[in-house]
């Protein structure tokens, strides 16, 4: 199967207001890609026209070479997988079913094995047997992630697209940091891409191997996190008076506001 992800100038329109005007890029497996921009630049909208949870008024996504209106529904859930910003189910199932959700398009084969892998692989193990109401929104962070694995999981490893609206978004710094650990080092096998949005400049800089900034519904800035996350540019498209250097472990910007 080829292996990218196109969007071909994207446009959604909703009333007066252009939500996203003429974005075009391409996804590649092996790839970590973070989406920032200030609040209400579309990053969220984007994120649904690039998984078919919205349609485009204009322009079009391929997957393999196929437009995701091609994709049957089921079969489109079993190469890429979502885990929106906020994850309300419904019912009060514990934490093991929440995470068998995700093997809803492979039918139950080996659905036992793969949510007990997926439970260990995220640190969730230890969430157990609790019901899913009970978590703090950290540890409901994790079981969705953890779902959103399990969705992808082929022979052992994840294998697809992965979507993620503000995963660390409530997660602390310990678990913030194995969570980008842990995409890291799954997508280096080359068979996953991640996509996420993150509103946290520096922990997409320390993370993405490229950076997509969108404003104002358009994509005005991508590249490698140093090509992107400039003083110049944050303060072009930020509006905020900030200070850029250097992560002293390693070779990656990181932004520090001005007093």
């Amino acid at each position: 199967m080829d292996n990218t992800l196109t969007a071909t100038h994207l446009h959604l329109k909703v009333g007066a207001r252009q939500l996203i005007e003429d974005v075009s890029l391409t996804l590649t497996c092996g790839e970590r890609v973070a989406l920032i921009g200030p609040n209400g630049a579309g990053k969220s909208t984007l994120l649904r026209l690039l998984t078919g949870y919205l349609p485009t008024a204009s322009g079009e996504c391929s997957l393999a070479g196929r437009a995701l209106s091609q994709w049957s529904p089921a079969a489109l859930s079993r190469h890429r997988a979502v885990m929106l910003q906020h994850t309300q189910p419904g019912f009060d199932w514990p934490v093991e079913a929440i995470v068998a959700m995700g093997r809803a398009p492979w039918g139950q084969k080996g659905e036992r094995d793969i949510v007990q892998q997926v439970l260990a692989l995220t640190g969730c193990d230890a969430l157990r047997g609790r019901r899913y109401t009970t978590l703090s929104g950290g540890e409901q962070q994790r079981v969705q992630l953890a779902r959103s694995l399990a969705q992808l999981w082929r022979d052992d490893a994840p294998e697809g697209w992965l979507f993620l609206d503000e995963p660390t978004s409530a997660l602390d710094l310990y678990h913030q940091q194995q969570l980008l650990r842990l995409l890291k080092r799954l997508t280096q096998k080359g068979k996953l891409h991640v996509c996420a949005v993150l509103h946290d400049l520096n922990l997409a800089a320390l993370w993405a191997d490229r950076i997509l900034l969108l404003h104002n519904g358009k994509l005005v800035a991508q590249g490698a996190p140093g090509a992107v996350i400039q003083r110049a540019v944050i303060a072009k498209w930020y509006g905020a008076d900030v200070l850029v250097g250097e992560h002293p472990g390693g070779d990656a910007p990181q932004v520090f506001l001005s007093a």
